[in-house]
């Protein structure tokens, strides 16, 4: 098998391209509006109760038409992932890769189709919805080959007349649940990644979202992963954060989202159910309130064009974007006077025209959290860039920039969500450490200094769980830079990373007594061999 490499992303500077997502954009335009079902081990279900996804470009055009389940639906979910995970989860590891590998294939192949569907769905530009379906490509890959290699199982030391190894096995029955904002990547990589470890999935995407989770069960299905192994729930969450994490079937909850609901899984989930046998596994990864250190000795131009991009990339909607820029006073006026230009250059409009950079805010909710931010943000410091609604059919707003922001103000303490920085000064590397872990939250950050000092300080002393330097705080690679945070961050899964397919798996200890006549251990061995006890049984826990 090949080594992994992470997929390329799609050079829409080349006319060719751009004509292929055209076309997509068009096929996707002329599909919007159809109506999905649940799917529950290949059975697809219509409800009487149901609700709509838009187009957040384009107020009341509807993307897609749901189920809103109830109960009785995820009950029924919950017992067809029980019964397929009695078979699945003796599924051979390589049969369990190789349908990662197919719908890695399949994803590449209808690649412009599901960029389009995300430029519909979510008002990512094309740029941001490539990555999206490359990452999700990537995680496919990567969890394939992870799954092969924890089938070795671990090196263990020898010890005369036994056969002693460790093997992992899944956990059961997993609830996903995958955040609106990278409504492929971060799905397919939670998905794949519970149900390649040999469990089975009740998969319940965000209601802003289900249209892109419904192709990429098109995609498991076209793959021909076996019914019941990805169950497709769609509705309130209170289905998946009440009933299904209460459940005491459930042995895992995968979740990405808000600290607010994160918080609540953790604290239902804490509780025993009747019946239930196990401690549930919460995998949670929440909110950031990511910072940019700009020191006194960084190259200002690139320092520059990484804060813009990690701020207002994909208008700010990132778990890992920038919204808090600490600032070195003595480089201060240089720094704003050629990054404020670069911000108010940004074209903001409907994103299936490629010239706008930035799109819109997701819902009305956001948006008018977004503006009640600003308005907060005004009277803490100084706005000096955008604060207002950009112009269109759609949940627009300009780039957003507020100066004269302390560390006891709102907008340097609260997630955002949006396209709002808040720029604070500092007065040197010691202050500017301070204020970096002057938060609940520990996700991302960036460090732009060309001191080799500073930056092993920073190494040391910042705590966030992905840390950079010299680049932007966001798009962390698949296999290269494992992604997850600190504190109110989450659980600091590392998604993308060596450890996380551990999460979805239990390691069962097997030993095997195999008699004979005992080899006289060598020096080497004996010293890794306690002294026995006068029984002659080896000490044991």
């Amino acid at each position: 098998m090949k080594r992994f490499v992470n997929e390329r992303l799609t050079d829409f500077t080349k006319s060719a391209n751009r004509k292929k997502m055209e076309k997509a954009l068009a096929q996707v335009e002329s599909e919007l509006g159809r109506e999905y079902s649940i799917i529950i081990g290949g059975e697809r279900i219509r409800l009487d109760k149901k609700f709509h996804s838009y187009n957040p470009s384009k107020k009341g055009q509807v993307v897609g038409t749901f189920q809103k389940a109830d109960e009785q639906t995820a009950e029924k979910a919950m017992q067809v992932a029980l019964k397929t995970f009695e078979s699945w989860r003796f599924t051979p590891a390589k049969t369990r890769a190789n349908y990662l590998f197919r719908m890695a294939n399949i994803m590449r192949r209808r690649r412009f189709e599901l960029n389009a569907w995300m430029v519909m769905e979510e008002g990512k530009n094309w740029l941001e919805a490539d990555a999206d379906v490359a990452e999700a490509i990537d995680f496919c890959d990567y969890y394939g080959r992870e799954a092969l290699r924890y089938d070795i199982g671990p090196k263990l030391y020898k010890y005369p007349g036994e056969i002693n190894k460790q093997v992992y096995i899944p956990l059961g029955v997993g609830v996903v649940i995958p955040p609106w904002n990278f409504p492929l990547a971060i799905l397919c990589g939670m998905t794949t990644a519970a149900f390649v470890s040999g469990n089975t999935v009740i998969l319940k995407p965000s209601s802003d979202s289900p249209t892109i989770a419904a192709k990429f069960i098109e995609i498991a299905e076209e793959a021909k992963v076996p019914v019941g192994v990805v169950n497709f729930l769609t509705g309130p969450g209170a289905i998946a954060g009440d009933y299904l994490v209460r459940h005491p079937k459930t042995r895992f909850i995968a979740f990405t989202g808000s600290k607010a609901v994160g918080l609540r899984i953790v604290e239902q989930a804490g509780i025993t159910q009747p019946g239930q046998i196990w401690i549930k596994r919460v995998i949670s990864e929440m909110g950031g309130k990511d910072l940019i250190i700009v020191d006194s000795e960084a190259n200002i131009d690139s320092a520059v064009e990484g804060v813009r991009t990690s701020t207002f990339g994909f208008q700010g909607q990132k778990c890992s974007a920038c919204s808090r820029l600490i600032l070195d006073d003595k480089v201060y006026d240089k720094f704003m006077k050629k990054f404020i230009p670069t911000v108010e250059a940004i074209k903001v409009g409907p994103v299936n025209h490629y010239e706008n950079w930035m799109g819109p805010v997701m819902n009305e909710s956001a948006y008018n959290s977004i503006l009640e931010y600003i308005n907060i943000g005004k009277s803490e410091g100084n706005l000096i860039c955008g604060g207002e609604p950009a112009p269109g059919d759609g949940w627009f707003i300009r780039p957003t920039v507020i100066v004269d922001i302390e560390a006891k103000h709102r907008i340097f303490q609260e997630e955002i969500f949006g396209p709002v920085l808040g720029v604070t000064r500092s007065r040197d590397f010691d202050h500017a450490i301070e204020l970096a872990n002057d938060s609940e939250y520990g996700l991302t950050g960036a460090v732009y200094t060309k001191n080799k000092k500073k930056i092993e300080r920073a190494k040391r002393e910042v705590h966030v769980g992905n840390l950079y330097f010299n680049r932007k705080c966001t798009g962390a690679l698949v296999g290269i830079q494992p992604f997850g945070g600190f504190n109110m961050s989450g659980t600091d899964s590392k998604a993308g990373g060596p450890d996380y397919l551990l999460l979805f798996l239990q390691a069962k200890s097997i030993v095997e007594f195999i008699g004979g006549k005992k080899k006289k251990p060598t020096k080497k061995t004996k010293k890794r061999i306690k002294k026995k006890p006068k029984t002659g049984r080896r000490r044991r826990r």
